[in-house]
């Protein structure tokens, strides 16, 4: 199976006001959803970073060439998930606001 594109990243912004595309001021979520989707994203970082030190520890141990490779694909994906997490944190930030 091939690896997702990441040309799906909510990382780019519309010109000129650094604000994610299709994003806007316009038509905010409920606060009870909002807050409930905040709570969902900490939740997420909070496993990520547990992942993260995992993969870093195992990164200390003498592993063979191939386990280098799977482990190298695992920090890279928790990297891009944790990037995701805190972009879809700053949106739920700027609809509470």
């Amino acid at each position: 199976m091939p690896a997702p594109s990441k040309s799906h990243s909510v990382n780019k912004t519309s010109p000129g006001d650094g604000v994610p595309a299709g994003v806007s001021g316009e038509g905010k979520m409920p606060l009870t959803v909002n807050k409930q989707l905040r709570s969902l994203a900490h939740d997420l970082s909070n496993s990520l970073e547990t992942i993260m030190q995992a993969s870093y520890l195992l990164a200390q141990a003498e592993l063979k060439e191939a386990d280098k490779k799977w482990l190298g694909m695992v920090e890279n994906a928790s990297r891009d998930a944790a990037r995701i997490s805190r972009e879809m944190r700053e949106i739920l930030r700027g609809q509470s606001e």
